[in-house]
C-alpha cells in the first residue's frame, strides 16, 4: 500500500498539534455546558469578563492608533537604530509576564514620577482599569505591530508610488492606498492582540489585581476554592478568547 507524499509530513507534525490541542480540549468538551451556566448564574463572573472584554478592547484600539504608523515605518524606512526598536518589541514577548508587570510597576507605580504625576491629574493606574489596560496594551501590542508590518510589507510599493505621481501627498497615500490594501492583515492582527488581552494574567495581577477579570478571577478560585471551582471560569474565558479566532478564520481575514 503507498501512502501519499504527504504522509511522513503529517504524522511528525501531529504530535505537536495534539500536545497543543488536548489540554484545551481537555478543558473546554466536557466542561462547555458548566461554563454556560457559570455565566448564566454568577454574576461575579459576568462582571469580569465584561471588564475583560473591555479593558482588551481599548488595549488592541490603543494597540492599533499607536502601532500602525510603528508599523508602517518599519515596513517602509530604513532609519538609525531600527534594529533597537525591533528588539524593543520583541522583548515584551520573552519577558516573564509577571516581570513584565514588576517593569510596568516602576514605571506607573505611585513613586514614579510619571505615576504621580498621573495621580495628580486624577488617574489612578494600580488598581483600576486603567491599568488592567496598559498592562494587557504591553504584552499584546508587539503582535498587533508585527502583523501590521507584515501586512505593509506585503505590498507593492508601485500603489504608493502612482498615487504620488497622481499628486497625493504622504498622509493622502497612506490613508487611501496603504491602509485599505493592509486592511486585513490590520484587522487580523487588531484581534489577535485583543486576543492576546483578553489571556493576560501576569502582568495584571501586579499593576491591578483589583478590580478583577477573568483570568485573576479563576486564579482567585483556584487558590481559594481549588479546581473544580475555577475550571468554568477557565473554559468561559477560553471560549472568550476562542470565537473570535474561530471566526477569522472561517471568514478568511487572515488569508490575502
Amino acid at each position: 500500500m503507498r501512502f501519499p507524499r504527504r504522509a511522513p509530513a503529517a504524522l511528525l507534525a501531529l504530535p505537536l498539534l495534539l500536545f497543543l490541542l488536548a489540554p484545551v480540549a481537555a478543558l473546554l468538551l466536557p466542561r462547555v455546558p458548566a461554563a454556560l451556566g457559570a455565566l448564566a448564574g454568577d454574576a461575579e463572573l459576568r462582571a469580569a469578563l465584561a471588564r475583560t472584554t473591555l479593558a482588551a478592547a481599548l488595549a488592541a484600539l490603543l494597540a492599533a492608533l499607536l502601532g500602525t504608523p510603528l508599523a508602517w515605518l518599519l515596513a517602509r524606512r530604513a532609519f538609525p537604530g531600527r534594529a533597537l526598536v525591533e528588539a524593543a518589541l520583541d522583548l515584551p514577548l520573552v519577558l516573564p509576564h509577571p516581570v513584565a508587570g514588576l517593569a510596568l510597576l516602576l514605571v506607573l507605580g505611585r513613586q514614579s514620577p510619571l505615576g504621580a504625576a498621573l495621580l495628580d491629574m486624577g488617574v489612578r493606574v494600580l488598581g483600576s482599569l486603567t491599568g488592567t489596560t496598559l498592562a494587557m496594551l504591553f504584552v499584546s501590542a508587539p503582535l498587533y505591530v508585527s502583523a501590521a508590518r507584515a501586512s505593509f510589507a506585503a505590498i507593492d510599493e508601485a500603489h504608493e508610488l502612482v498615487a504620488g505621481t497622481l499628486g497625493a501627498g504622504p498622509w493622502r497615500r497612506f490613508r487611501r492606498v496603504s491602509l485599505p490594501l493592509a486592511a486585513r492583515g490590520l484587522v487580523a492582527g487588531a484581534v489577535v492582540a485583543w486576543a492576546r488581552a483578553v489571556s493576560e494574567f501576569g502582568a495584571v495581577v501586579v499593576v491591578a489585581y483589583h478590580p478583577r477579570v477573568a483570568s485573576t478571577l479563576a486564579y482567585e478560585r483556584f487558590t481559594g476554592y481549588g479546581v473544580a471551582e475555577a475550571l468554568p471560569v477557565a473554559a468561559a474565558l477560553v471560549l472568550v478568547a476562542l470565537v473570535p479566532l474561530a471566526a477569522l478564520r472561517a471568514l478568511g481575514v487572515t488569508r490575502r
